[in-house]
């Protein structure tokens, strides 16, 4: 099978897939006594949010509101996230001393986290962005951390053998390996960081999709609800596929392996 055809075959596949989830809406919206919004009704409101403001902003605003949020405290998640997991997974002694602190804040779930971060930082945009920070944090490190881990000895014996020093074989021959793993757990940060945004949102804001959704639960407008939850679909999956095509950029021999 060439690759014109597969593309065409995993192309169908994707509408399929699409589709089926349309069928099943659509069956489950008319089942008696559901609260399921029909698609129909649903564009009808993601029409109408798109031009009638809610709190003063339009559904583009409110995504835009949440997806600040969430890319300020990503960014500050990937810088030390980064640099935590590499010190864990390199360093014994560095393990040593931050390992178990970190093992036993890890479990601590990022919701439950909440009250004491309005008690610390009240209700503005450092406590949402603090929040997600935390949700997006965890992923990179574990990641970063087993990805240093699982680097090939050959290649650390191979960049002692040509004369690297410690500090070179962690910046020329560790992290390009570790790229891979670092991206995947930024992949999976992504979707932690937008989980707890809304949730944020959710307890105090003004703006944002966590405050459209609470204001679809509070009124009963469940097709605002699904419109909300779509977009949030959308927005991360076109962030997934902005990452997957850096990845390709930067590993391009991950998927070579996969030619």
């Amino acid at each position: 099978m060439n690759d014109k055809v597969k593309k065409v075959l995993y192309g169908l596949l994707s509408v399929s897939s699409l589709a089926l989830f349309v069928v099943v809406w659509v069956v489950l919206s008319h089942a008696e006594g559901t609260m399921l919004p029909t698609p129909t009704a649903t564009f009808s409101r993601f029409i109408d949010i798109m031009q009638n403001p809610i709190s003063k902003a339009t559904l583009p605003v409110h995504i835009w509101v949440s997806l600040r949020r969430v890319l300020i405290a990503f960014l500050f998640a990937v810088v030390i996230g980064i640099a935590l997991g590499v010190g864990l997974g390199w360093s014994e002694k560095f393990n040593a001393f931050f390992g178990p602190l970190f093992e036993m804040i890890r479990p601590i779930p990022p919701i439950a986290w909440i009250p004491m971060i309005i008690i610390w930082f009240g209700i503005g945009e450092t406590a949402k962005i603090v929040i997600v920070f935390i949700g997006a944090f965890t992923s990179i490190v574990l990641n970063t951390s087993a990805g240093i881990r699982a680097i090939d000895p050959l290649l650390i014996s191979a960049g002692k053998v040509l004369g690297a020093n410690r500090r070179q074989l962690l910046v020329d021959v560790a992290m390009p390996a570790t790229i891979p793993a670092i991206l995947a757990g930024i992949r999976t940060a992504l979707s932690s960081g937008w989980m707890c945004v809304v949730a944020a949102e959710m307890i105090a804001a003004r703006q944002g999709v966590g405050f459209l959704i609470v204001r679809g639960q509070e009124i009963g407008d469940t097709a605002l609800i699904v419109v909300c939850m779509l977009a949030i679909g959308i927005v991360s999956a076109l962030l997934s596929l902005f990452l997957t095509k850096m990845e390709g950029v930067l590993c391009p021999w991950q998927f070579s392996k996969t030619q």
